[in-house]
This record gives structure tokens, sequence and C-alpha cells, in this order.
């Protein structure tokens, strides 16, 4: 079973149109492992930022009474998607993945369906 930097490598090398890849633990903000990103995507404030996400659909659920649990989160910018994928299993409460994706070469469908392969395969 891979490790954290092996499965992010596969999300950015496997995954068409991938910029930068996290896992990051959304009790505390902090990326356990990040590749990628760069001067226009510091995946360390995406980490953090995108926890703030999680936690907003996670607390809104509970106030909807919504007896369910998250798959994945996309946000659509104009020339990117970021996708947060929440890790389910042993050891993965907390987590998820996060892959940022260049718009215009990301098939978002495919990028989905690796992203949960990839998910199936990591051991934490």
């Amino acid at each position: 079973m891979p490790g954290t930097e092996h499965a992010l490598k596969q999300a950015t090398t496997l995954i068409e149109g991938a910029i930068g890849a996290a896992l990051v633990d959304y009790t505390s903000g902090m990326a356990l492992g990040t590749i990628g990103g760069g001067k226009d995507l510091d995946l360390a404030v995406a980490a953090a930022g995108n926890t703030d996400v999680v936690r907003a659909k996670v607390r809104t659920m509970e106030q909807l009474g919504l007896k369910d649990s998250i798959e994945d989160i996309l946000i659509t910018l104009g020339s990117q998607y970021h996708l947060i994928r929440l890790l389910k299993g042993r050891g993965a409460d907390g987590l998820f993945l996060y892959l940022a994706l260049d718009k215009e070469r990301a098939n978002l469908a495919m990028a989905r369906h690796q992203l949960r392969r990839i998910e199936s395969e990591l051991e934490v």
C-alpha cells in the first residue's frame, strides 16, 4: 500500500493538468505532505484555507441534520479546479486529499476517478 509521498506523486503525475496536491489534516489545518504548487499556488496556505471550507460544510450538514458523508468538494475558478476529497477508512478520519488542476488541461471526471483510486490505495 502506498504512503503519502507516493500517493501525492501519483496524483500529480497520473492526473492530467495537476498543478499540486496535498494531504491535509482538517482538525489542525496542517498539510501532512505536499507536492507541486509553486509561486502561484502556496500549498500550505491552500491546506489551511480549504480546512475552513471542509469544517464549514461539516458544520452545515450537522445543522441540517444530514446523516451523510462528504465524498468530495469541487471549487471551480476561472482557470483552475480545486478538488477536496475527504478520506474514509482506518486512520483516515479528519484527513483530505487536495488537488489543484489547470482547467484547460484537466478532465474533471477522470481526475475525480483517479483521485478516488489513489485514496483507496493510500495507507495513512
